[in-house]
């Protein structure tokens, strides 16, 4: 007996590989916006910065001192089609901050996404040889006092203007805890970050988001470095068992630039394999 259910009939799938197909250009949401990213000469700064010019934003790239490796930074968005300019700047120093954002007004007009990346790195070179106090104050003189000062001035101007999006960077487990020197030492300059961007949030909103995102174990310049014990340690605490890359980071970073978080503000992203200690 015949079925009196009416069969239904789905469009079929469109081959990936189709000749008649024609190629789809990359999705360019950030066409038209202005990015700066600090702290964008290596690592994940540069990721993120390529990956906003990869979205179609114009990027001034930071560095406090790398001159050539911000250049390269820069070429790199600029291969996208985008444009890129840079800008040195000790952010370390309160007139050197003051500077910048002069500096980046004389570029841009006006700044629609903020990306506060810069951290003081007290883990490899000369400055893992410095004491517990002389890193802490240069911690809390990059990462922090460098991250509140720019974001309340840009999200000041971004509240006049109507429209922006600051993004903060924080660590995983700032609110969970780890254990050592290092653990304490960015525990307090990461928690305070990620304290003060709720904060902000609620302070700039309707008009300006404000978030921060929360790396893990990142493949940055100490993690290439990091001896076996490290480097077994990063995957019995990450399920899905890896070092994050930067571009993991850098692609939530465009996404809450993006108009589909536009709904979201004041949180905290973890961009870490799942780590939940």
């Amino acid at each position: 007996m015949a079925s009196s259910k009416k069969r239904r009939n789905f469009p079929r799938a469109r081959s990936a590989d189709s000749a008649t197909s024609p190629a789809r250009e990359p999705p360019r949401e950030l066409a038209g916006l202005r990015a700066v990213v600090t702290g964008s000469s290596s690592g994940i700064g540069r990721a993120i910065a390529i990956e906003l010019a990869a979205a179609g934003a114009a990027v001034i790239v930071h560095a406090r001192q790398s001159a050539q490796d911000a250049k390269e930074t820069a070429r790199r968005c600029r291969k996208l089609g985008a444009s890129a300019e840079v800008l040195l700047a000790d952010l370390s120093r309160p007139a050197e901050r003051q500077r910048f954002i002069e500096r980046v007004e004389s570029i841009f007009p006006a700044v629609d996404i903020w990306v506060n990346n810069a951290g003081a790195d007290i883990l490899t070179g000369s400055n893992r040889r410095l004491s517990f106090e002389e890193k802490l104050e240069l911690l809390w003189r990059v990462d922090v006092e460098g991250t509140i000062f720019l974001s309340r001035l840009v999200g000041g101007r971004m509240r006049e203007r109507g429209r922006g999006l600051i993004v903060n960077m924080s660590w995983d487990q700032a609110q969970t805890g780890m254990e050592g020197e290092s653990g304490e030492l960015f525990a307090a300059a990461k928690g305070a970050v990620l304290a003060f961007t709720k904060s902000l949030a609620l302070s700039v909103a309707p008009e300006v988001r404000v978030n921060c995102v929360a790396p893990g174990w990142i493949r940055t310049r100490w993690g290439e470095t990091a001896p076996r014990s490290w480097q077994e340690r990063v995957r019995s605490e990450t399920p899905l068992q890896r070092w994050g890359e930067p571009e993991d980071v850098a692609k939530v970073v465009r996404f809450l630039a993006s108009p589909q978080a536009g709904f979201i503000t004041g949180q905290v992203v973890a961009v870490n394999g799942g780590a939940v200690r």
